[in-house]
């Protein structure tokens, strides 16, 4: 009885439990069970002890967690038999290192983008703070923080450490713990996984459950704080999304479903052409990737009319040289189906689509392998008769199936496209600017994602199945409406969105980031010589003045080869209705405010290595004087590198008081730690 994972320990389902098998020999394997499992008690544990933990830490900590589990999955002692238990779901070697490879590149990635995009606190600003007062004393703000509630995640077979890893990297950075339910045929190597994970220690407990077996009634207990994610079935997720509980408490539900995906080829890139061969390979590969058990799996091939031929027949030429079976074995491109019961859902909706469409291509030859036994299944390639037959976009065959229709314009490729009622994404394949533009406009509200192939980035490309952490995957309508990974984005779904309202020096103190109008405090010292841990938001300094002469400018002009007419042609700088005489260069006042607040010495201040939001807000004229702001605004500790980012609000001010320019400037202070 393959064991969960709950509440801090493996527990085995009761009953006989549901069996699964061994894909490539069929061969039962073992029976999994949650039965008997308390949900409620997983549930309260996942949120008083994963969640109350995991809530501690800051982005930057649970990002470095990330970090050490990503870089022990791609271990050799580890991935060694995760690949060998992964041949046992009908993957190859090139499919395990998409789902196991790829699952821990995804922890890596949102490792990195969370000790880049997000700060070292527990809370995090969204988007620029509203004045909601003449005088300044009453602002807003909004801020991110962590549901208190469970991730839950139930997963499809297809791939069972990605599928589950892309899921959890997010809601982990965001402080959300999860309870994993992967599908029943391929969970024992989700469970392998885990088991290497949980023996790390990196996690905190209750941070990451596992449910082998059904759910139960574990949908009972979630409430307003869990969030619910589904990969799976259009149907299933329909089910679920209607769930008493679900609509009752508002709990927050995202489905990923199958789709329809569709790869067009645009008119001109005909046979000879670098980008009708690209499109042929990328059918191919995504026929026969996984056996085409991808939600991401092209099955519709769009091309002209009059490519329909020349694409048909080197789309089956190419599949001819494919090798089918037993994926341990040597030479073997496609292996098997997850399950015999898969198989036999792929074969009715080969049968579905057969009524519009005729089978192309030969018969292939299974090597080292039982194909009564095991879920072995050749590829299968459809033409369509007619292309507009309602079923091609409403049948799915989930494994290595694909049909190839032709279109009249681009207009009915659109059409064609949209009959899918919604994919993950699609791909369009072409070198003309002027075809492949309305088409993916045409298309684009159709998809999460849309991938646009031409011969210039061909070699660079992840191809048109990969979901990548930093985009967006999901889609809308049959696709289910939802939307996964993102980068940041994904985190922000476990997050709540609120707007904080009150006083400057109140919400500084709340956001750990100086607020408009909040109190500076004017140092004793330059801020510039003060270590990280010694300066705080709100210290500033006021620096002298300087005057900008018609000599500097003229200066500048000449040693930088910027000769401008505002700056150099007073009759011309008359005429602009913006300056109405000679004017400094933007830079020249940068460069002169830099000279007025930098501390020249060796010290604490290690670095400048940008600006962010510079504006130049009045112009600066010869024989005005300026003075500069500088004020801590923000500070990040960048933990273990012996130095902490802080951003400085700069403020250049005339003599008049009139804001010059206006920018935040970034620099890397030494710190303890």
């Amino acid at each position: 009885m393959l064991e969960s994972w709950v509440l801090g320990e493996w527990t085995r389902g009761g009953g006989d439990g549901r069996e699964y098998a061994d894909a490539v020999t069929g061969e039962t394997m073992g029976h999994l069970s949650t039965a008997g499992i308390d949900m409620e008690a997983v549930v309260r544990f996942g949120r008083e002890t994963g969640g109350t933990t995991l809530r501690s830490f800051t982005f930057h900590e649970r990002a470095a967690m990330l970090k050490e589990v990503g870089k022990l999955l791609l271990s050799d002692e580890v991935k060694s038999p995760l690949y060998a238990a992964s041949t046992r779901t009908g993957a190859t070697a090139a499919d395990s290192w998409i789902d196991i490879d790829g699952g821990a590149s995804v922890l890596l990635t949102y490792a990195s983008k969370g000790r880049k995009e997000l700060p070292n606190a527990r809370v995090a600003l969204d988007g620029e703070p509203e004045i909601l007062a003449r005088d300044g004393s009453f602002l807003a703000a909004h801020i991110l923080t962590p549901r208190t509630g469970v991730a839950v995640q139930i997963n499809a077979f297809n791939f069972p450490v990605w599928g589950m890893l892309e899921k959890f990297a997010p809601a982990f950075l965001a402080g959300m713990p999860s309870i994993v339910k992967p599908a029943s045929s391929t969970a024992f190597l989700t469970a392998n996984a885990v088991r290497v994970i949980l023996e790390s220690g990196i996690l905190p407990e209750g941070s990451l459950q596992l449910l082998c077996g059904s759910t139960g009634d574990l949908f009972n207990h979630l409430d307003g704080q869990d969030n619910v994610s589904f990969t799976g079935s259009a149907d299933t997720a329909r089910l679920l999304r209607a769930d008493e509980t679900i609509v009752r408490n508002a709990v927050r539900f995202n489905a990923e479903a199958d789709s329809l995906n569709a790869a067009v080829l645009a008119d001109s890139a005909g046979p000879e052409t670098a980008e009708f061969d690209l499109f042929v390979a990328e059918v191919v590969k995504e026929m026969t990737t996984k056996a085409g058990q991808k939600c991401t799996a092209i099955r519709r091939a769009m091309v002209p009319e009059r490519h329909l031929a020349a694409a048909t027949e080197a789309i089956e030429a190419a599949l001819a040289d494919v090798t089918v079976g037993n994926p341990a074995a040597e030479g073997v491109d496609m292996g098997t189906l997850a399950s015999v019961d898969q198989r036999a859902e792929v074969e009715r909706a080969v049968a579905a689509l057969s009524t519009a469409a005729d089978a192309v291509g030969g018969s292939w030859d299974f090597v080292d392998i039982d194909a009564e036994r095991s879920a072995v299944m050749a590829p299968v390639l459809l033409r369509a008769a007619d292309a507009n037959a309602s079923v091609l976009h409403e049948a799915e065959a989930f494994g290595p199936v694909a049909t190839v229709m032709g279109y009249k314009s681009v207009d009915h490729a659109i059409k064609l496209v949209a009959a899918g009622r919604g994919s993950l994404v699609a791909s369009v394949y072409g070198a003309d600017p002027s075809e492949v533009a309305p088409l993916v406009e045409g298309i684009a509200a159709q998809h999460g994602r849309v991938l646009v192939v031409d011969s210039t980035m061909a070699a660079a490309s992840t191809g048109h199945g990969s979901p990548l952490p930093h985009l967006v995957h999901g889609g809308p309508g049959r696709a289910g409406g939802g939307e996964e990974m993102g980068g940041i984005r994904g985190v922000e779904h476990h997050m709540q969105r609120t707007a904080v309202q009150g006083s400057p020096d109140m919400l500084t103190a709340i956001t750990g980031e100086l607020m408009p109008g909040s109190t500076i405090t004017e140092t004793k010292g330059h801020p510039f010589k003060l270590r990280f841990e010694d300066l705080d938001v709100g210290d500033s300094i006021t620096t002298e003045p300087r005057v900008v002469t018609l000599e500097d400018i003229a200066h500048f002009a000449e040693f930088t080869g910027d000769t401008f007419y505002a700056h150099m042609d007073e009759e011309a700088a008359k005429r602009s209705p913006i300056f109405g005489g000679l004017v400094a260069h933007g830079y020249l006042v940068l460069s002169f405010a830099a000279g007025l607040f930098v501390w020249p010495d060796e010290g604490p201040v290690l670095a400048n290595y940008g600006l962010d939001r510079l504006r130049f807000a009045t112009p600066t004229y010869p024989g005005d004087e300026i003075h500069v702001v500088l004020t801590c605004k923000r500070k990040t500790l960048l933990a273990g590198r012996g130095y902490g980012e802080v951003s400085w609000s700069a403020r250049v001010l005339n003599q008049n008081g009139e804001l010059a320019a206006v920018y935040d400037i970034l620099t890397m202070v030494a710190a303890d730690s």
